[in-house]
């Protein structure tokens, strides 16, 4: 699909959730794509872009913004704390933030430099053991331990288990970020981000619909 149907389809979503237009913002999931393709969708407005790795993005994004203004990058994969500093001068928003010594990392960072992209606490909603992110029966005295930190929480993410009906878990996640007085929700991709939507979705992940297939990367 281009970038404009994507676009579509999330007004038409908003529009059939009663929500209001421009309630869901759309990050394009630009990892291991070349940078040609993302120059594309540059070029036709967008800005707003999600990146799985501090190490590509450092490699990708200083060059764009030279060229292009207003982008806001966004890191959707797992950090490892010794790339912490490198993500807060790359990312506005991190939708990573899933264990107690991250977020310690962050405070002190966040001290030290005077700011602090956005941040999303990833839930386990699958309790998966391969997957990071804060088991559901946990998220309340995480999210609150972080809150105590004055992190700037803005919400929660979640990546389902794929051989599950995502909107249980989507369901689910807007739950637990209502109780903890929580209004962002990272959550939907190419597959299903039409039901993240109608279940309350503040932010959805969209990389293959818009790019096509990854590139994959020689290891």
């Amino acid at each position: 699909m281009a970038l404009t149907e994507i676009q579509d389809e999330i007004a038409k979503a908003e529009a059939a959730a009663g929500r209001p237009a421009g309630a869901v913002t759309l990050i394009a999931v630009s990892k291991v794509q070349p940078n040609d393709r993302v120059a594309h969708i540059l070029d036709q407005g967008h800005r707003v872009f999600g990146e799985n790795r501090v190490q590509e993005a450092a490699g990708k994004w200083p060059d764009f913004r030279q060229r292009f203004d207003g982008i806001d990058l966004h890191l959707i994969g797992p950090v490892q704390t010794n790339k912490a500093r490198q993500a807060f001068e790359l990312f506005q928003a991190i939708h990573s933030l899933d264990r107690p010594k991250l977020a310690a990392t962050f405070a002190r960072l966040a001290q030290e430099i005077g700011h602090c992209p956005d941040l999303f606490i990833q839930i386990n909603t699958g309790e998966e053991p391969q997957k990071a992110g804060v088991l559901p029966g946990e998220a309340d005295a995480f999210i609150k331990e972080c809150l105590n930190m004055d992190l700037p929480v803005r919400g929660l993410m979640c990546i389902p288990p794929v051989s599950e009906e995502a909107s249980l878990h989507f369901a689910l996640l807007a739950k637990i970020a209502a109780r903890n007085g929580l209004t962002g929700l990272s959550m939907g991709m190419s597959s299903d981000f039409t039901r993240a939507i109608a279940l309350g979705a503040t932010h959805v992940r969209v990389g293959s619909a818009i790019f096509g297939a990854r590139e994959t990367v020689a290891q």
